[in-house]
């Protein structure tokens, strides 16, 4: 015997819990059972709300691609050119992951979203956090401040002092903002402020990879039964 989805008006096999198009829980009543009784077994099966997400197993699969992840998408990584699709690629396996521990049928994109949001934020910082270690220990462990300072002043003196040249700004103007910029504090803020975009980005684009995950892993996997 088949049934039409009430939600998406998909065929749906009697035997079948979810519809398998859209995941919506079936609820049936055996025709040849006497009144007032019901397909025990069809009750007894537990109602998932697709939207919800239990967070114990989510937060354990979030832990276990976002802090790798966040070293990899670190500014000094030679790998961080990527960082921003390594990390919506995490959360996209991170929500894959707990649907193979939870087993549902399917879970929504607003589920996968929340998902990959917390993978993003643990990520975002562990790689705040691996890039501000990496050059505390390069500067005053390995003392290696010299190539980060040569570096500033090639970027600030050359590039940026021509790029507001051509801008149109006076000569007084740029020679201000260089001397604010080659600053302890101006160093500082800069950095700061690149670490804290990278952080965002990540977290941006791993709530969007756990969406897509979610797409993903719904599409692949049929519903159980």
């Amino acid at each position: 015997m088949e049934i039409t989805c009430a939600r998406c008006h998909q065929t749906v096999l009697a035997e079948n819990c979810y519809c398998p198009a859209c995941g919506l829980p079936q609820l049936q009543y055996a025709t040849d059972a006497p009144p007032g009784e019901t397909q025990a077994n069809h009750w007894n099966d537990a109602v998932r709300d697709a939207g919800s997400v239990d967070w114990k197993p989510a937060l354990r699969a979030a832990l276990l691609v976002a802090v790798p992840a966040g070293v990899i998408c670190s500014i000094l990584s030679p790998l961080g050119i990527f960082g921003l699709f390594w990390m919506a690629a995490a959360a996209a396996w991170a929500v894959v992951l707990y649907i193979r521990s939870q087993k549902p049928a399917w879970i929504t994109l607003g589920a996968g979203a929340r998902i990959g949001l917390v993978t993003g934020l643990l990520g975002g910082w562990t790689a705040a956090a691996t890039s501000a270690a990496t050059l505390f220990s390069l500067r005053f462990v390995f003392h290696n401040g010299r190539i980060f300072d040569d570096f500033w002043q090639n970027q600030v003196s050359e590039k940026v002092t021509q790029q507001w040249a051509a801008g149109g700004f006076d000569a007084q103007t740029i020679l201000v903002a260089k001397t604010m910029l080659n600053s302890p504090e101006g160093r500082g803020g800069l950095t700061c402020t690149v670490i804290l975009m990278l952080a965002v980005g990540l977290v941006i684009f791993a709530t969007a990879g756990g969406a897509l995950g979610a797409r993903m892993a719904g599409r692949r996997r049929q519903p159980e039964l």
